[in-house]
């Protein structure tokens, strides 16, 4: 397997006094050369400051893991994307944040493009995570990624029905395809990277075929798309893996059973393969703390916090000695589309005006 706005108020999130992992130090050699890293030591009165876009409850049992191992206190600030970055912009110099984390490669490219981010050196987080899911001058690191398929009913639908992404805009699908607003980033990337490997007159048609089969207009987020499948309001939905493992571990009996009623397939896999978006971290340009928060990167991206948040968030992991949860084993291997993440942002504004023009609220 291959891995290719409404600004609301900052949450501040509660300070996590507890966590930390074996991954060493990494610096710099007299030359500026990546150097390997030394062995933990515990770090008293030390911290380092996150503002996340990522709202999971694995990722605070990471920082909480990596606090008890390095004692390097982790203070998390929570809030959306976009208000995140001008915050930082804002604060320039004077900001407190070390890392920044985000979900989609379009809002990473943003995060770099406006300069609040500057390279990370670690050759322990070059052996973490393939080329292919870092930024190309180091200014990100994936730390996880998903992918954006069609989901069906188990019930009514044979997967050997199924193909490709444009196949949804047959007629035989009229009225029974489902799928979110087009404001959400995870639609304006998937449109986006149709632009990129299609071509924008390519990509409209595909928008326009796919609201001609509604079987509604778009309402919710993911998992109401699975929902609405269950109550037999459309029968294929347009849906990130990651919703289908929470709703199939939910402790809410109705939830599992929604998601134990609908299957997982991966789209296009003789052509451009799957659309995969990715997840990632960031050092801040002005961040006070460098050493701690490499440190919390390389964490993150290491075999065992990789497998935790892949087993409790159901997400692809990017380090490929991370073994997979079960469920993402039983959804099987697929091909992931072929393209730099920087091209998700790049196009953004081009595919929320084909949904404007086609019509996709």
């Amino acid at each position: 397997m291959k891995f290719t706005k409404l600004l609301k108020p900052v949450i501040a999130s509660a300070l996590l006094t507890i966590g930390l992992a074996g991954c060493g130090a990494t610096g710099n050699n007299t030359d500026g050369e990546k150097t390997a890293s030394k062995p933990p030591e515990k770090a008293e009165n030390q911290v380092v400051n996150i503002y996340t876009a990522r709202h999971y409850e694995a990722d605070e049992e990471v920082y909480k893991k990596f606090t008890e191992e390095t004692g390097i206190k982790v203070n998390v600030v929570k809030g959306e994307a976009e208000e995140l970055i001008e915050r930082l912009k804002r604060e320039g110099e004077s900001t407190e944040a070390d890392l920044f984390i985000t979900v989609d490669g379009g809002i990473l490219a943003n995060a770099k493009n406006n300069d609040i981010l500057q390279s990370v050196k670690s050759d322990v987080i070059d052996k973490n995570v393939p080329a292919n899911l870092r930024d190309a001058d180091d200014n990100w690191i994936g730390m996880a990624t998903r992918a954006r398929v069609i989901v069906y009913s188990k019930d009514r639908v044979n997967p050997d029905e199924l193909s490709t992404y444009e196949a949804l805009t047959d007629a035989k699908w009229k009225g029974k395809v489902l799928a979110r607003s087009s404001t959400s980033m995870y639609n304006q990337s998937l449109l986006a990277s149709f632009i990129e490997l299609n071509g924008e007159e390519k990509a409209e048609q595909w928008a326009k075929g796919i609201v001609n089969n509604f079987a509604r207009q778009p309402d919710g987020g993911d998992r109401d798309q699975a929902k609405a499948i269950a109550a037999g309001i459309g029968d294929v939905a347009i849906m990130n893996t990651y919703y289908v493992g929470l709703l199939v571990n939910s402790s809410d009996a109705e939830e599992a059973k929604v998601g134990e009623s609908i299957g997982v397939f991966f789209p296009n896999q003789e052509t451009n393969g799957t659309h995969v978006n990715i997840s990632g971290i960031g050092l801040t340009k002005y961040s006070k703390n460098p050493e701690n928060a490499t440190k919390l990167i390389e964490y993150i991206t290491g075999k065992e916090a990789q497998e935790y948040l892949s087993a409790n968030n159901y997400e692809f992991p990017v380090n490929p000695e991370a073994a997979k949860p079960e469920i993402l084993k039983s959804w099987g291997e697929f091909k992931a589309q072929e393209l730099n993440f920087d091209t998700l942002g790049k196009y953004n504004q081009k595919a929320i005006e084909i949904f404007n023009k086609t019509g996709w609220k």
